[in-house]
């Protein structure tokens, strides 16, 4: 693989995800939108704005390169939320069930950047994109580790 087709395949890599942030954002508003509960809305908003952060930082990256970042969702990110959207209106939605709608969205997220640092065209001789996708993972697998932990403790609380 030559020199030009490693960046595009970098900048097609990071704006994958990109929007699997942006699938995460998404999953959060839509988890403050169906919950009363205050201290959890404050936790979701953390998320997404970690998100927003990831977002960030994987655009200047991409414009390091000299590539445009993306802006949208991916198309399972899509039929997901609307998954959501549908359960929730012919279900009652509490803590727990949200809480694990959001702990099912942080595997996706930890599954992709995975499949990311396991891409050797993706991290070929670049450390910086090694370095800041392995700070995205392990910030990904603290939320994820957070959120089981809510989802569990509600599950005791909510019997």
């Amino acid at each position: 693989m030559g020199t030009l087709q490693h960046i595009q395949h970098q900048i097609s890599a990071l704006n994958d995800l990109i929007k699997i942030n942006n699938d995460r954002i998404t999953g959060y508003q839509k988890a403050i939108e169906g919950t009363e509960d205050v201290s959890l809305k404050t936790v979701f908003e953390g998320y997404a704005d970690q998100s927003k952060g990831y977002v960030n930082q994987l655009n200047d990256y991409i414009h390091l390169l000299g590539g445009s970042p993306a802006d949208g969702t991916t198309l399972a990110g899509k039929f997901y939320h609307t998954w959501i959207d549908v359960k929730s209106a012919f279900s009652k939605k509490d803590s727990h069930s949200i809480l694990s709608d959001c702990e099912y969205g942080e595997d996706i997220a930890k599954s992709s950047y995975r499949k990311a640092l396991d891409d050797k065209e993706l991290i070929w001789e670049d450390e910086k994109v090694v370095s800041l996708l392995t700070n995205h993972l392990s910030g990904l697998k603290i939320a994820h580790d957070a959120i089981k932990a809510l989802r569990d403790s509600t599950a005791l609380n909510e019997k």
